[in-house]
């Protein structure tokens, strides 16, 4: 098992960030859907758990066979490379675990997430966990202006070093000292525990999901920044409006005949 702790430092509020989350996770969604792979949506709706635990709870579908390594695709019978995601999203806090039909307990990657407002990543451990996970925890980092992108996730207007926000004024974050002086400032805390149990595979796997991982909340963070003056004023009601009409666009593009591009973001 691979134990790794991302924090990610954005430009704007605790508040704020739990709307920009929900609006680019639609738009990724939107994104990385078509062909007859992408993202399907069957539920979403309010939950609450027996300690009184209140917020949204997802359930989607990642059909994204293309996605996976040739090695894996090999020896995977057709069909069973769907990935399967549930999220339990009680803001600040958030749970999300994602699992394969096929390799049922041997294989899952869960995310757990703490939004903290004023923070600029110094929290040492601030999802509390046991001293045993400490042990093995990795902690990175992620610099959302100045860290490398893959050259094929990389756009100009994607670029944090190069963006402007005309509703807020924020940006460019062209300063390499912009974590320690940008205000707001926000943090996600974000552990992730990835399990691949195959003999012989094990570690080159998790490797993998790690690096894609890492990725994936690279690109997705610099979307966003960069997409403030879209999500900046939304309310929550009307991200669940914008997720409502996501969920028709879905179920349309994935029977098209367009490819998928990137990775799909997982859910907070």
């Amino acid at each position: 098992m691979i134990i790794q702790e991302f924090r990610v430092v954005n430009n704007c509020t605790e508040e704020e960030y739990q709307v920009a989350q929900l609006y680019a996770t639609a738009q990724a969604s939107k994104e990385n859907t078509g062909g007859g792979e992408g993202v399907e949506v069957l539920k979403n709706e309010p939950y609450e758990k027996e300690d009184g635990e209140k917020g949204q709870y997802t359930y989607k579908i990642f059909r994204l066979a293309s996605r996976v390594p040739s090695f894996v695709r090999a020896i995977a019978p057709a069909g069973s490379l769907d990935m399967y995601e549930e999220a339990w999203n009680a803001y600040p806090r958030c749970k999300t675990v994602l699992r394969n039909g096929w390799m049922k307990d041997a294989f899952s990657i869960v995310y757990e997430t703490l939004h903290v407002d004023g923070s600029r990543g110094e929290l040492d451990n601030a999802l509390k966990i046991s001293e045993a996970d400490l042990k093995k925890r990795e902690v990175i980092l992620i610099d959302v202006a100045n860290d490398k992108v893959d050259s094929k996730d990389y756009k100009p207007e994607e670029d944090p070093k190069l963006y402007h926000s005309e509703k807020t004024g924020r940006g460019p974050l062209n300063d390499p000292q912009w974590i320690k002086k940008v205000e707001p400032v926000m943090t996600c805390y974000k552990l992730v525990y990835i399990e691949f149990k195959w003999f012989g595979l094990q570690s080159r796997v998790e490797s993998f999901i790690a690096k894609t991982v890492h990725n994936l909340f690279l690109k997705f963070h610099r979307q966003l920044f960069c997409w403030t003056d879209s999500w900046y004023g939304m309310s929550i009601q009307d991200i669940r409006d914008l997720e409502a009409k996501t969920k028709e666009d879905l179920d349309k593009k994935r029977q098209d005949g367009s490819a998928v591009e990137g990775t799909t973001a997982p859910a907070e």
